[in-house]
């Protein structure tokens, strides 16, 4: 049996109504028609960040993280790849603490790079330093 699902087109944030059974099937937004899944993360500003936390029914992985910080340079291809494992069941989002620090502060992020795992509108989980692909996806798979 599968349930409806809102889901946050990482495009035009418009909350879309998906099947849990359509996750797997490439749903395309009903506002821009994009694809709700395009396996890479999204770069959030701070209203595209709320709205993606509060109003999608699958959880959201952010990483906080800046372009001076080499460790998350570092970490960014493995964070694109952990997208491609996780997504359509977990979004993966990328916030900029340089050009959204009002995120970074209400967060209390004082390292990066950052994962922090938000689940039903709240924070369930976070980590910080550079991680591997493998260990990204283990470590949200263990956190839900």
């Amino acid at each position: 049996m599968t349930t409806p699902l809102h889901i946050v087109c990482p495009h035009c944030h418009t909350t879309n109504r998906v099947q849990s059974g359509q996750l797997a099937a490439a749903p395309n937004c009903g506002n821009c028609k994009h694809q709700l899944f395009s396996a890479k993360p999204a770069a959030f500003d701070e209203a595209a960040f709320d709205k993606h936390v509060a109003r999608s029914q699958i959880p959201v992985l952010i990483d906080f993280w800046a372009p001076w910080c080499g460790p998350c340079l570092q970490m960014a291809p493995a964070y694109e790849q952990a997208a491609a494992q996780l997504e359509p069941h977990v979004r993966l989002g990328k916030v900029d603490t340089e050009s959204v620090p009002a995120l970074g502060a209400r967060f209390a992020i004082r390292s990066i790079p950052t994962l922090a795992l938000f689940k039903n509108g709240r924070e369930v989980a976070r980590r910080t330093g550079a991680s591997g692909t493998a260990e990204i996806v283990r470590w949200v798979q263990d956190k839900l």
